[in-house]
């Protein structure tokens, strides 16, 4: 007897042009992460703010944003991604605007929080579509390649749109050049984007939204308060308090009829540790970027806009990672191959830059930098293939949000950890400075020139800690290989749960 597999439909010239247009919102979202680094001296001239009101204008977005993304994905799976979607572009529109238009801190901060939660309605709805609009399995590789490329250029690319628009126009630009894209959106969505929505999702879990919000906020404010100010009582207890709540969402969820979350899909170690290794990514990528940027500018003396235009050089070997990673995949390279992979050629970017000088690092730099966010790029696109690629496809909202939600939490703690360790050894080096000095290499930078040869040994002094810190970079993405290894060597979803109840319009 003859038997035949059932082959899933492939995209066609629609769902591609579609891809494109979910690019767009995704590429500004991520750009305002790091939109607002060249509008300080703007914004304080204009708007006068307070340092605690200049940080919440930094911080709010990316606190908003991830509080609410596992919130959102569990909406626009029960109202439709592409409704969810439409409604956040009409929300970042309007938000933009607000901002651009701020007459004061306290309005910039609302308008910052409000495009925080539209960008939250955003970013799992573009995912989730494109687990809907690509079931065959090549093509929605390269399809999520494409959607991780686009994120992590838009990171990239945000201060360097920042620099030159404010080179002939006000600080509100930066926010108006979202209303073009957005209202492109809104025209083309409904021709290019179909409607998916879990019609067996059920009644939305309020008091499990408000918990995982609380839960997430609570941790990354005390992970992010720790890296600005060093650890005190009161930060643990806040990440404690959150880390409590989220252990009661995870009760809740477990009993609840309707849960935002199926956690029967962390028993999956693809699952799992798909999200595991994507959290180790941005760990490394985000975390290991506060090193690079300071080291241009105070290291070498760089301006803002020419240490940001030489921070793109290292995308090049991004974008051609992201496509290598699809391209391996649909050629029968097992995933964990790829990613194990991917974290290897990590470690040995780091170990190129533990031997960056203090002098002429230039291109060291930018060679270590290079590989290691190639490497990671595989790694993160890989592992967002097969979180996606591991659930039906009326469970993408709540399992894309979960994704990006590990990634905002690597991020914040590789910014903590890492960046601790390069402040220890700066201090250790430092012990007997200015205490403007020891504090940050920018305080050396402005205190140099009062006090002989501090600024040298200063930039001496953070190298050796930016040393350190590549040095365990290199063995944490070591470990993570081997792992990899050892814990992914099933099939994408041969341990999920397959059954689908979308419907489709």
């Amino acid at each position: 007897m003859q038997s035949t597999e059932y082959a899933p439909p492939r995209a066609g010239r629609r769902e591609w042009i579609g891809l494109a247009a979910l690019a767009l919102p995704l590429l500004l979202v991520s750009m305002d992460v790091s939109v607002l680094y060249f509008t300080v001296p703007f914004i304080s001239r204009d708007l006068a703010p307070s340092s605690t009101e200049q940080l919440w204008i930094f911080d709010i977005y990316g606190f908003v944003l991830a509080g609410l993304l596992i919130t959102m994905g569990g909406i626009g799976d029960r109202i439709g991604r592409r409704r969810l979607l439409l409604i956040g572009a009409v929300g970042f529109s309007a938000a933009s605007a607000l901002a651009a238009w701020s007459a004061s801190a306290e309005m910039l901060i609302a308008a910052r929080a409000i495009l925080g939660i539209a960008g939250a309605t955003i970013m799992p709805s573009t995912l989730a579509l494109i687990r809907n609009m690509f079931h065959d399995e090549r093509q929605r590789a390269t399809a999520i390649s494409v959607w991780t490329a686009t994120l992590t250029a838009g990171i990239s690319i945000g201060p360097i749109v920042s620099g030159l628009l404010l080179e002939h126009f006000w600080w509100g630009s930066v926010f108006l050049i979202n209303l073009p894209a957005m209202v492109l959106l809104l025209a083309v969505a409904p021709a290019l984007l179909p409607e998916y929505r879990n019609a067996s999702a059920g009644r939305f879990d309020l008091g499990g939204a408000a918990l995982s919000i609380a839960a997430v906020l609570l941790i990354i404010w005390g992970i992010k308060q720790i890296a600005a100010h060093g650890f005190d009582m009161t930060r643990g207890a806040v990440i404690l308090a959150g880390l409590a709540l989220g252990a009661v969402f995870v009760r809740r969820q477990r009993r609840h009829a309707n849960p935002l979350l199926d956690l029967t899909l962390l028993r999956s170690r693809m699952f799992t540790g798909s999200i595991v290794a994507s959290l180790l990514g941005t760990f490394a990528m985000v975390g290991f970027a506060i090193f690079t940027t300071q080291y241009l500018q105070l290291v070498l003396g760089m301006s803002p806009l020419k240490g940001a235009l030489w921070s793109l050089v290292p995308s090049a070997g991004v974008a051609a990672a992201a496509p290598l990673a699809a391209g391996l995949a649909r050629n029968g390279v097992p995933r964990a191959r790829i990613m194990a992979a991917g974290f290897a050629a990590a470690a040995a970017g780091f170990v190129v830059l533990s031997f960056v000088p203090a002098r002429s690092g230039l291109v060291v730099l930018l060679i270590g930098a290079g590989i290691y966010a190639a490497g990671l790029v595989v790694v993160m696109s890989t592992a967002t293939e097969l979180v996606v690629g591991a659930v039906p496809p009326e469970r993408a909202g709540a399992s894309s949000a979960l994704t990006e939600t590990a990634s905002e939490f690597g991020g914040a703690l590789g910014i903590a950890v890492l960046g601790s360790i390069g402040t220890a050894i700066y201090r250790a080096h430092l012990a007997g400075a200015p205490d403007a000095a020891r504090e940050t290499l920018a305080g050396a930078v402005g205190a140099g020139e009062r006090v002989p040869g501090l600024l040298t040994a200063a930039r001496e002094a953070f190298v050796v800690g930016l040393h350190t810190a590549a040095w365990a970079s290199a063995a944490l993405m070591l470990a993570a290989a081997a792992a990899t290894m050892l814990v992914l060597r099933s099939r994408a979803g041969s341990e999920m749960p397959c059954g689908s109840a979308v419907e489709a319009s």
